[in-house]
């Protein structure tokens, strides 16, 4: 699938209006059996106050090269391209299963959530969403939008704030240890500036230290509006 997504050409089928940058539906591979994937061009991003550098799209390819590192296999694949509209981040498309109550879900102990909620700690992410909870009919559950993510300031914001407080166990304390050691051939400093690098290997580190999952900030919203 990386390599369709790498070389196959990429035909804009349609958009999702109610994303707040441009997120584009493409088709890619042979018209005969195309695979649909999601384009965010770098050209298409609003500016926003607290990442005024920009280039989101890279944030979202460099989840997917932490939770690919860790085996959590929670983002889509992501790569980082030219498309029609410039460089941006290309994520494959994922079908939803629509029987599935995505609020029962997110709120709920499913060890898929759980992971989730903890790969979100991990990449300080701001905008964990009901709607970017995907479950799928095959029992997996993917993350979408992490854009706004890698922040080198604390800015956890996710409707997951049911593990607070609970200690981590000891396959997710080895986890932290091995996404650790891993962290330099992962490639995700490559789309990360220094100050969110550091950042990140701060959290981890303060994670596997306190070995618990993080309360809510009284500092900043720790849910993100609207929750879905």
């Amino acid at each position: 699938m990386l390599s369709d997504l790498h070389d196959g050409e990429l035909r804009v089928v349609g958009r999702l209006v109610d994303a707040s940058n441009a997120t584009l539906l493409c088709d890619i591979g042979s018209e005969e059996e195309p695979v649909q994937v999601i384009y965010k061009p770098i050209a298409g991003e609003r500016a926003l106050w607290d990442f005024p550098d920009g280039e989101l799209a890279k944030r979202e390819v460099a989840a997917f090269l932490l939770s690919k590192s860790l085996d959590y296999n929670i983002v889509p694949e992501t790569i980082f391209r030219d498309g029609p509209f410039g460089l941006g981040s290309v994520q494959r498309w994922i079908d939803v299963d629509e029987s599935i109550d995505v609020v029962e879900l997110a709120q709920s102990q499913d060890p898929l959530i759980r992971k989730m909620a903890l790969f979100d700690v991990l990449i300080n992410n701001t905008d964990r969403k009901f709607g970017h909870i995907l479950p799928t009919h095959d029992g997996s559950v993917f993350g979408c939008d992490h854009g706004v993510s890698f922040h080198s300031e604390d800015k956890l914001r996710t409707v997951l704030w049911q593990f607070a407080g609970q200690p981590l166990t000891e396959s997710e304390l080895v986890d932290m240890s091995r996404i650790l050691a891993s962290l330099p051939q992962s490639g995700v400093a490559e789309f990360l500036n220094e100050a969110d690098q550091e950042a990140l290997v701060r959290r981890i580190e303060r994670v596997k230290s306190e070995a618990t999952f993080p309360f809510p900030s009284e500092d900043w919203p720790a849910v993100p509006w609207p929750p879905f």
